[in-house]
């Protein structure tokens, strides 16, 4: 099945006392390139990510990852009293009172307001568990992402298998306009051989006039390039049903149909098919750069 490498999914969700949002989005690449964004006490999260996404087979295409963490409840936070420093404070807001005669306003949310005598303590985060938290969410923007390729891939297969068949039915006519073109030039080349030999006053050798056409016929025939063709149109056709990437066989394939397209257009000796092989190359260069975006 063919899959687009550009995609994109998204999706929310809440648990652990985490609200969460996943975006996923992605460009072709040669390779698994993939780049995981989260807030900076969840770096642990980037590891578990990739493995996700080759897990579900991905393998191919240059992928953003964005997970967006807010905490609605948290039981990793502990508010710690420095006792220490706030006997201190009380002590010198008391020797201020009395030097200076203030009035005596020392009270709790007046002390509080000193934001130093409190110190935050964060737990370690259960890694385990946050990953838990977030995977129903990660999965859910997963399976968006993965429908996303899966549309664009069949999109790109239709129009990539059309355009092949019309460069079938162009070989098939260049095939049938160089049998009709050997034919004709090995009538003419007998010919000519035997009128050059008639007025060099030779008498012909019937075996090896024979022989030269024979040769001649061999030079300008494309019987293999055809059989080849055929054969890779086969195996472009099965790969695109094939489940698993396929992009990379595909743009062998497509090196291979190329060079025997070329190999045609070389021997060709008849405007006709010349025309017929720059019609199927230009079909041939849209659907490698089609193949380019397909994992």
């Amino acid at each position: 099945m063919a899959k687009s490498m550009t995609a994109y999914g998204r999706a929310t969700g809440s648990g652990g006392g985490k609200d969460f949002q996943v975006e996923l989005k992605s460009v072709n690449s040669r390779y698994f390139d993939c780049t995981v964004k989260v807030p900076r006490n969840y770096g642990f999260l980037e590891e578990k990510v990739k493995t996700r996404l080759q897990q579900a087979g991905i393998s191919r295409g240059k992928i953003e990852v964005y997970i967006g963490i807010d905490v609605i409840e948290s039981a990793n936070l502990e508010l710690m009293l420095d006792t220490a420093f706030a006997a201190s404070y009380i002590a010198a807001l008391r020797r201020l009172r009395d030097e200076f005669g203030l009035a005596d306003d020392i009270s709790v949310m007046a002390v509080a307001q000193n934001r130093d005598i409190f110190n935050v303590r964060r737990h370690d985060e259960d890694t385990e568990r946050a990953w838990q938290d977030l995977l129903p969410v990660f999965d859910q923007a997963l399976a968006a992402f993965e429908a996303s390729r899966s549309a664009e891939g069949e999109n790109l297969r239709r129009d990539m298998e059309e355009k092949m068949r019309r460069v079938a039915e162009t070989v098939a006519r260049i095939g049938e306009k160089s049998a009709q073109n050997i034919a004709l030039y090995h009538a003419r080349l007998e010919e000519r051989l035997r009128r050059t030999l008639d007025d060099l006053g030779i008498k012909a050798d019937d075996a090896r006039i024979l022989t030269e056409c024979a040769i001649f016929a061999d030079k300008v025939g494309i019987d293999e390039e055809l059989v080849r063709l055929q054969s890779h149109f086969s195996a472009f056709h099965d790969t695109m049903a094939s489940d698993g990437p396929i992009g990379r066989r595909l743009d062998f394939l497509m090196q291979e149909i190329n060079r025997e397209v070329n190999t045609i257009g070389s021997k060709s000796l008849d405007a006709e098919i010349s025309q017929f092989v720059v019609d199927c190359k230009c079909e041939l260069e849209k659907i490698r750069e089609q193949i380019q975006n397909i994992e």
